[in-house]
């Protein structure tokens, strides 16, 4: 895997923590909490790969489970209720610091503690939606890597009028118990007038609901599916994959394994990296720093994935300047 170099908007100093005191105690245990914000297990195939990357570059730093620190690992499987329990289970265990996999399980944790360090990984747009005051200095007890910023939602909808620049409308699939989308819908909405395309929101909780947002936007021909990568989605990308196709409908997400399994088109960074690099704050953290001294970060190159296979079902040619672009060309 290609390591993704990430970029802090400024550097930070070095500050006590009151952890700092018992970090001099040599060879004490430390306790890791993780919460991811998906997978419904250690064996799922997106999220599983995430917690991979983390311990083996925390053993990198010289924190290995079993031997100096030890984790407790949930799995919030895209439900909401369920993140609820877990982030209280997590901080009622008094870790020493928390690792949080997205938005939904960083705000369930956040709400659950203010003094407890959190790192997040995977989030997208934290400042607006609510995760961090600011990126250079985030204050408080939360600071991590990001994913994107609002924007991206606009550059879904450019990439996907490329392939099928007969679009007439477009909604944007989430979860809203997961992802707060008000966000995304400034850059979203601007680029569908741009290119007099009808921006559509299409907030899911279940398969069934999926099936009925899908098969009413493919009544009319035009239609274009934006998904927001978050744990629902996701976790649920087979019945939306199964779903677009059937109606016949072009969609784009953010996650590269959307386009693995079938679907026409993804865009966002390598998140597993995110994951790796989150290490350098668990550890810096562990040793002393403050989390709110250290800025929140964001991958500066971005992936994009086409599958050829979907956009000949759907009857679409992908423009020679697009693949000529894409990291991965899926036959």
């Amino acid at each position: 895997m290609r390591r993704r170099d990430f970029i802090g908007l400024l550097g930070s100093a070095a500050a006590t923590w009151p952890l700092a005191a018992r970090a001099q105690q040599g060879d004490r245990v430390r306790r890791i909490g993780v919460l991811m914000g998906g997978g419904e297990n250690e064996n799922d195939p997106v999220w599983k790969p995430r917690l991979s990357a983390f311990t083996q570059a925390l053993a990198g730093l010289g924190w290995t489970d079993g031997r100096n620190v030890r984790m407790n690992v949930c799995w919030g499987g895209g439900d909401a209720n369920r993140l609820r329990a877990l982030a209280q289970e997590l901080v009622g265990l008094q870790p020493d610091i928390i690792l949080t996999g997205g938005n939904s399980a960083t705000a369930v944790v956040q709400r659950e503690t203010r003094t407890i360090p959190i790192v997040f990984a995977s989030v997208a747009d934290p400042v607006t939606t609510g995760i961090v005051p600011r990126l250079d200095r985030p204050n408080g007890n939360v600071t991590g890597f990001g994913v994107s910023e609002a924007p991206i939602a606009g550059k879904w909808l450019e990439l996907l009028s490329e392939i099928a620049p007969g679009l007439k409308r477009a909604a944007l699939m989430f979860n809203p118990d997961l992802f707060p989308i008000s966000s995304y819908m400034p850059s979203f909405e601007t680029v569908a007038q741009s290119l007099k395309i009808v921006p559509i929101t299409a907030p899911v909780h279940s398969d069934a609901e999926v099936e009925t947002a899908i098969s009413t936007l493919g009544r009319e021909a035009g239609a274009g599916l934006l998904v927001i990568g978050d744990a629902f989605t996701t976790g649920h990308r087979a019945p939306i994959i199964l779903a677009a196709a059937q109606n016949n409908i072009p969609a784009v997400s953010f996650n590269t394994v959307f386009a693995r399994d079938g679907g026409l088109l993804s865009y966002g960074p390598d998140q597993i990296d995110t994951y790796r690099s989150a290490t350098t704050y668990v550890d810096r953290i562990l040793r002393g720093e403050k989390p709110g001294d250290l800025p929140v970060q964001f991958p500066t190159k971005f992936e994009m994935a086409v599958n050829l296979k979907t956009a000949k079902a759907l009857g679409l040619t992908v423009p020679q300047s697009l693949l000529l672009r894409a990291d991965e060309v899926i036959e």
